[in-house]
């Protein structure tokens, strides 16, 4: 009941035939960046599922984190939630951490079905609908807490489909350093990508591959951002400086 009313509240924004000018992940709409004086980075972590594969989890990063007090946000999919519910919860259950949402389906964010990496998007503004709030209804069920923050799968979005998301309240989390590509990255190019951000950054990382170079990656470049200066901060925590593609 309650999708179908945001369905039918929708429709009326979005002007059937007309075709969005914009797809990737810098599009209208997309938070990027926040505003900030001081030496501070956001990270942020994919969990996707799907898979046997995607489905892990990268225990030696998260509980890294944890020791050492990093913030940071954690867009989790719907299909991972599924097949890791007891450690979701705990990972709920830490302040660290905030939860955000990273799809129901892990699909492209697109009101006519624009694909990317052979993956299809949504193809309707009732798909984008439903691709946004499956996945916020279940942490929302979990947590009792709606998460403020959307990650797409692959992260591309048409502005379109961006719009419909943040007139129901949604900010889309887009970033500004590529930090693990997918996880293919080995760790030296982990490393070398993070430790690059500079202050007001959004670093894009995944926490579901513990076979990738990640973890290491990004433990070296922490240590190193850290030694520099820089402290981390989740997205809530500077949701009032954030800087959106115009």
């Amino acid at each position: 009941m309650r999708q179908s009313l945001l369905i039918a509240f929708l429709l009326p924004l979005v002007l059937w035939g007309t075709e969005p000018l914009q797809w990737g992940e810098n599009v209208t709409g997309v938070t990027t960046r926040f505003a900030t004086e001081k030496k501070e980075i956001a990270l942020t972590f994919d969990a996707c599922g799907g898979s046997f594969r995607s489905s892990q989890y990268d225990a030696g990063l998260i509980d890294y984190l944890a020791r050492n007090k990093i913030p940071a946000t954690l867009f989790i999919n719907s299909r991972w939630i599924k097949s890791n519910p007891e450690i979701f919860a705990r990972l709920a259950a830490n302040p660290l951490f905030e939860i955000a949402n990273h799809g129901t389906a892990h699909r492209p964010l697109s009101i006519n079905g624009r694909s990317v990496y052979g993956i299809e998007g949504t193809a309707s503004a009732q798909e984008v609908v439903a691709e946004i709030e499956g996945n916020a209804e279940l942490i929302e069920k979990l947590t009792g807490k709606r998460p403020l923050f959307f990650r797409s799968g692959t992260a591309y979005y048409d502005e379109a489909a961006v719009k419909i998301a943040r007139e129901r309240g949604v900010e889309i989390g887009g970033f500004s350093v590529l930090g693990d590509a997918g996880a293919t990255f080995g760790p030296e190019k982990v490393a070398a990508q993070v430790t690059g951000s500079k202050s007001g950054d959004i670093v894009l990382l995944h926490m579901n591959h513990p076979e990738s170079g990640t973890r290491a990656g990004t433990i070296q470049a922490i240590e190193t951002l850290r030694n520099a200066g820089f402290s981390f901060v989740r997205l809530s925590d500077v949701k009032e400086r954030l800087i959106r593609i115009p």
